[in-house]
C-alpha cells in the first residue's frame, strides 16, 4: 500500500464496548478509545504492532493491510456515556492505532465518535500522525481539549520514507500543528521515537524542535525508540534492507526491549536543551480528575504514552 491509499482488507467488527478504562496512574487520562486496530501508515517500529498477533495476524505488513474497523462505534459510546460507565477524567483518543489514518477519510469514525464526546463535554487528548485532524475543526473548537498531540520521528527524507512506509509527510504534520494552534487548540509535537543512529543525531534533532517552534508548538514531548519481542524482529529486517550499515549497532544496542538508561538519559538531556533553548515546555501535567489529590503534585508526563490498549 502506498501513501494515501486504503489497506486492503479492512474489517467491519462491532465490539463490545469502545471506552478502556486506564489504572496506571502516571498516565495524564483515565480513558482511552480507538476506532481502528491495524494502522495504513506501517511505520515500521510501531510498538502496537505486537497487538495485531491477538487477532491471529503477524506483526509484518499484516498490521498495515488488515484494518480492524469498529463499526458503529459512535453508537456504543453514547450508550456507555448514557449509562454512566464514564466516571470523569480524559479520555485519550488513539493510544494504540492512529485514529486519524488513511482509512478514516472515508469512514469517519473517529469523526462521530468526537461528536458524541462532544455532546457530553468530556475532555480528550488524541495522538496522531495525520493532518486529517484540520478536517475536524469545527468539531474541535467547541470540545473540552487537553492536548492535540501530533508525532514526528523526523525530517529527513530517507529516514522518514525507509521507516514509516504510508505516513503522511512530516511537514505536512507541523503544519498541522500550527494550523491547530491558530484556532485555539493546545497542539505540540510528540518527537517519537527517536532511533538510536537515525535519527538521534545533533542536527537532527535540532531541525525538528526548531521546526516545532516555528510551527507555534506548545510542548515537545522526546521518547526513544522501544522495541518489544513480536515487533523486534520485523523492526531489524527493514532496518537491515535499508540502512545495513547501522543495523548492527542498533543490534547490540536493543539486547532487549530498551536502549540503555545510560542512552537515554544522554538523549534525553540534549532534547530537553535543545527545547528549552526553542522555549518548549517537556512535560505535560497529568490531568485525571481526582478531587481527593492536590492539584499542584499531579505527575507530569515526559514521554508519549505507550500503553498496549488497542
Amino acid at each position: 500500500m502506498e501513501n494515501g491509499l486504503l489497506p486492503d482488507r479492512w474489517f467491519p467488527v462491532r465490539p463490545r464496548t469502545l471506552l478502556t478504562q486506564v489504572k496506571e496512574e502516571r498516565m495524564p487520562f483515565s480513558w482511552s478509545i480507538n476506532p481502528y486496530r491495524g494502522c495504513g501508515h506501517g511505520c515500521h517500529f510501531c510498538y502496537a504492532r505486537q497487538t495485531h498477533t491477538w487477532l491471529g495476524f503477524h506483526t509484518d505488513d499484516s498490521f498495515r493491510n488488515n484494518i480492524i474497523v469498529k463499526k458503529e462505534a459512535a453508537q456504543i459510546l453514547r450508550e456507555e456515556l448514557h449509562k454512566g460507565k464514564w466516571k470523569g477524567g480524559g479520555i485519550a483518543v488513539g493510544t494504540v492505532t492512529d485514529p486519524y489514518q488513511q482509512i478514516e477519510g472515508k469512514l469517519k469514525i473517529t469523526r462521530e465518535i468526537l461528536r458524541v464526546l462532544r455532546e457530553y463535554s468530556v475532555p480528550i487528548s488524541i495522538t496522531t500522525r495525520s493532518p486529517l485532524i484540520l478536517r475536524d475543526l469545527d468539531l474541535l473548537r467547541d470540545m473540552k481539549i487537553d492536548s492535540i498531540n501530533i508525532s514526528i520521528s523526523t525530517l529527513s527524507e530517507e529516514v522518514w520514507k525507509q521507516t514509516e512506509p504510508s505516513s503522511p509527510h512530516p511537514k505536512q504534520r507541523l503544519l498541522a500543528v500550527k494550523k491547530l494552534n491558530e484556532a485555539r487548540i493546545q497542539a505540540g509535537v510528540f518527537l517519537a521515537p527517536i532511533m538510536p543512529y537515525l535519527t538521534d543525531q545533533d542536527e537532527q534533532l535540532e531541525a525538528v524542535i526548531r521546526e516545532a517552534g516555528v510551527n507555534k508548538a506548545q510542548f515537545l514531548i522526546p521518547s526513544v525508540l522501544r522495541l518489544k519481542p513480536e515487533v523486534k524482529d520485523w523492526f531489524f529486517r527493514q532496518i537491515h534492507r535499508s540502512f545495513p550499515k547501522i543495523y548492527p549497532r542498533l543490534v547490540r544496542l536493543y539486547e532487549g526491549g530498551y536502549a540503555p538508561e545510560e542512552y537515554v538519559r544522554g538523549i534525553r538531556e540534549k532534547v530537553l536543551r535543545l527545547a528549552e533553548e526553542e522555549g518548549l515546555p517537556t512535560t505535560l501535567r497529568n490531568r485525571r480528575m481526582d478531587p481527593t489529590k492536590d492539584p499542584s503534585k499531579h505527575a507530569t508526563v515526559e514521554a508519549p504514552v505507550q500503553l498496549s490498549l488497542f
